[in-house]
């Protein structure tokens, strides 16, 4: 515990760390940590507001190698927290700013989103829609989701699809103060497994820092990576990890279906090294096109890929048949993660899916180009994006319990996502 004078008088170094508070809270700067199979990466974003835009400026960057996990999900809490320490240490150095708090995402194949519609009569006697019908709409379609998909699990947030007043769909984003005798609600309800989102918890705050909020990982990459054009249209996000590939589908400008698998380009790397008989480190050297020393048929080479591939595309083409958008996604399928670097992946999303194909790209103002190479941090950044909205007004509810405190304020889905 610091001392001070007896006489109640602050010293110079009292007045410093005080000025250099004021300093940092004077300024919007979010922290966003993605902890990943394949690497941890930490963001410190300063928000920027200039020529009547928004936008964020990178202040600092750190990445490590992950330890300690297995398809996105926590094995060693410690070897993880060791990790992230090195990350945080590297985003400080760089940032000049000491990490306190932070937003975290969660992407693991604990994580899905589940669909359920909720009717209810309206409350008033003047039959006017208010909040409160929106809500007890919205905790009518939690209570209908089967015990079977809600076993072992947490709903981390809700987001309302759409509305229907007295069965007529409502044209915008909520129906308040129009008139109605029932009102229904079909709402996405984002659920991770308990024990993972306990753990993810835990080994961040072994290193200090407070989680402010927990976000799907695929949600956050989708501020930076997806223009409001592609989310209107109607979408496919899908970030292909090293041991998970997870898809978040947009429509009407907002997220309408999610959902992680557990396959991802460690397979190729490692259906490569069997197919070839050579060591890992070699095969993805040869995955990721670098010049080898090892002479290899290039056809056996274009059949292991594409076989892999095929399992990957395949899973996605049959969840978006079973939400009924298989072809029906006029922006297509924007693809982001490390499996995105393969060099036929794009044509080959487009022969499988029947839908335009496209590699994301962080979309940023001119001047910060450069700053971040391609998508690598887009998670990490859109957890940034995501903590600048969090005081907003909200039509889609977080519902995080213990050991993350309940989160009483609520969010505006649609803020975030506009330019």
């Amino acid at each position: 515990m610091r001392n001070h004078p007896p006489d109640g008088r602050q010293t110079g170094c009292d007045l410093l760390i005080i000025h250099y508070s004021l300093f940092i809270m004077s300024r919007n700067i979010a922290v966003g940590i993605d902890i990943g199979t394949y690497q941890i990466k930490v963001v410190v974003a300063e928000q920027i507001h200039e020529d009547d835009k928004t936008y964020p400026r990178i202040l600092g960057t750190g990445f490590v190698e992950s330890k300690g996990l297995r398809h996105g999900y926590i094995t060693n809490i410690s070897e993880v927290s060791r990790g992230l320490r090195l990350a945080l240490n590297q985003a400080e150095k760089t940032s000049g700013i000491q990490i306190k708090r932070a937003y975290v995402s969660i992407g693991s194949i604990g994580l899905s989103g589940i669909i359920s519609n909720g009717l209810v009569m309206i409350s008033r006697a003047d039959s006017e829609i208010t909040a409160l019908d929106t809500q007890k709409s919205i905790d009518v379609a939690r209570e209908e989701i089967p015990p079977a998909l809600s076993q072992n699990r947490r709903i981390i947030y809700e987001i309302p699809i759409k509305y229907k007043v007295d069965g007529k769909e409502v044209m915008g984003n909520h129906p308040l103060g129009m008139k109605s005798v029932k009102l229904e609600v079909r709402a996405l309800f984002i659920t991770c497994l308990e024990h993972h989102l306990k753990d993810l918890v835990e080994a961040v705050e072994e290193t200090g820092v407070e989680v402010i909020d927990i976000v799907a990982a695929p949600i956050a990459a989708s501020f930076v990576t997806l223009s409001k054009t592609q989310r209107v249209a109607g979408c496919v996000l899908a970030n292909i990890g090293s041991e998970t590939v997870s898809i978040v589908v947009f429509e009407d400008n907002k997220p309408v279906s999610l959902e992680v698998f557990p396959i991802g380009s460690t397979d190729i790397t490692n259906d490569i090294a069997l197919g070839l008989r050579i060591p890992l480190e070699e095969a993805e050297n040869i995955k990721l096109g670098s010049i080898t020393s090892t002479n290899y048929p290039k056809k056996k080479l274009d059949e292991i890929v594409s076989a892999r591939l095929s399992d990957m595309f395949e899973l996605i083409d049959a969840h978006l048949k079973k939400i009924g958008k298989n072809g029906l996604l006029p922006a297509g399928i924007i693809i982001t993660g490390g499996g995105s670097s393969l060099a036929s992946i794009e044509d080959f999303a487009r022969s499988s899916l029947k839908l335009p194909s496209k590699i994301a790209h962080i979309i940023f103002p001119e001047k910060e180009k450069g700053k971040i190479k391609d998508a690598f941090f887009a998670v990490a950044l859109g957890l940034c994006i995501w903590g600048w909205n969090e005081d907003e007004d909200s039509t889609g509810r977080l519902i995080m319990g213990s050991p993350v405190k309940i989160f009483s304020a609520v969010k505006d889905w649609l803020r975030p996502f506009l330019p």
